[in-house]
């Protein structure tokens, strides 16, 4: 995922309003978590179609909506992780080497990645323990809960902090 094809990794070409752009991406992830969450409820409530996305699929079993939400967790899981390997790859080294004063923040938000990759961990480990007990989702909506947490309060502590040092010198060197 690097950054040196003019776009900022995540398919968002590079403008002034750089600070902005997190933002979007942020709100994507906010938007993808309360689908994930959406998904926990509608397959815990015995939802026959999981993403809620055709009748046609009305006739699924637990099992297959199980299945639609393990996929769909991957994918949450994916993208976190992809977001955040090109922050802490390319754009907190650019940031890092363009305003010393960010390093602390950097340092936390660095920090922050590798708890909510473990987060991210526990989710699919608790997806796996619910496919071997369909009936019980405590343990899913325990990691769930966490993984909202502890990724809404570090989006939002990372636009209070990168916002505006991003609209100064963008993701990447050149860029703005």
């Amino acid at each position: 995922m690097g950054v040196t094809d003019g776009t900022t990794g995540l398919g968002l070409t590079p403008t002034p309003d750089t600070g902005e752009r997190l933002i979007e991406v942020h709100d994507h992830l906010r938007d993808e978590l309360d689908r994930v969450r959406d998904l926990v409820r509608q397959v815990r409530d015995g939802a026959i179609d999981a993403g809620g996305a055709r009748s046609a699929i009305n006739e699924m079993t637990m099992r297959q909506n199980d299945w639609a939400l393990g996929a769909y967790c991957a994918y949450y899981c994916r993208f976190v992780t992809g977001h955040h390997t090109l922050e802490d790859e390319a754009v907190f080294p650019h940031l890092r080497a363009m305003e010393a004063g960010l390093e602390p923040v950097i340092d936390r938000l660095t920090d922050e990645h590798k708890i909510i990759h473990q987060v991210l961990n526990d989710v699919d480990q608790a997806l796996v323990d619910h496919l071997r007990n369909p009936a019980d989702f405590t343990g899913l909506q325990q990691a769930v809960d966490v993984l909202t947490d502890a990724l809404l309060s570090h989006l939002a502590y990372e636009e209070s902090q990168l916002v505006e040092p991003l609209a100064r010198h963008g993701f990447y060197d050149g860029q703005l």
